[in-house]
């Protein structure tokens, strides 16, 4: 599954295609978004923007269109009116007069007043977007405080949307190596310099990679989600299972932690 980064820059490029310019059409596969066909026709796209690993896309009339690709999921800009051929699924179809944004094969996708996003049963329960440019560091340092979170291991909180929304596996394990931390470790174990050093990196790190265009291939991700990386972000330890820890030198290993596969220095990550 594509983390923050990908999809933060999914999301760029299709507001850059279609943000401000008024709908054409407006189509969808789901018998329970019909109704909003010729509602949102003129319509225009105010952004496109996500939180966590969700899609938001406002329009100018106070709702707001709440997509969640899953795995499969996967949205395309094409020109106006076209609909490429493919074995996907076309789910949600937004035409301009020049662009179009397509949605294929995600099967989360639902129509919300933006009064009631704050109920959404799953955007309700997400932390902040590690993205938010509103985020820093002095609030991950208080989030890292709080009781929810506090006593939790980090291998596991770091996936934990409810923790830092957007965060994912190829993430976790970049964070805690340039923190220099054990994925075994709690919040509470840290003392003020390493949960200081840990929120830092809860942010710079999401943020590097989004910067730099994505991320560089690892097996079994997926090709859709990945960019141009030649002047990218680079795994310091992600996927690189038996080669030189950039630091040290020492091995890289792999483990199961929280049910995913983690990579870390063993001398630099001590428990």
């Amino acid at each position: 599954m594509p983390e923050g980064p990908e999809i933060r820059r999914a999301a760029d490029r299709l507001a850059e295609a279609v943000v401000g310019r008024p709908l054409v059409s407006a189509w969808f596969a789901f018998p329970a978004l019909k109704r909003f066909e010729r509602g949102l026709r003129g319509r225009r796209i105010l952004a496109i923007a996500p939180h966590g690993k969700a899609l938001l896309t406002r329009f100018d009339h106070g709702w707001t269109l709440y997509s969640h690709n899953q795995l499969y999921g996967v949205w395309q800009v094409a020109a106006a009116g076209e609909r490429p051929e493919t074995t996907r699924s076309l789910r949600v179809a937004l035409d301009t007069a020049d662009r179009s944004i397509l949605l294929y094969s995600a099967s989360d996708v639902s129509m919300w007043r933006d009064a009631d996003l704050a109920c959404h049963p799953f955007l309700s329960r997400l932390g902040p977007d590690v993205l938010d440019p509103a985020l820093d560091a002095a609030q991950v340092a208080d989030r890292l405080r709080d009781p929810r979170f506090a006593t939790r291991r980090l291998d596991g909180l770091l996936l934990d949307q409810a923790f830092l929304a957007g965060m994912g596996n190829y993430l976790r394990a970049e964070v805690l190596f340039e923190a220099r931390l054990s994925p075994r470790l709690r919040p509470a174990d840290l003392d003020a310099a390493q949960r200081r050093r840990l929120a830092r990196a809860l942010l710079d790190v999401p943020r590097r990679s989004y910067r730099t265009r994505g991320i560089e291939p690892a097996s079994g991700m997926r090709g859709d989600y990945l960019t141009d990386t030649s002047d990218g972000f680079r795994f310091q330890v992600f996927d690189r299972e038996g080669l030189p820890c950039p630091r040290c030198g020492a091995p890289i290993v792999r483990e199961t932690l929280a049910g995913r596969r983690l990579y870390t220095c063993p001398a630099c990550q001590a428990d």
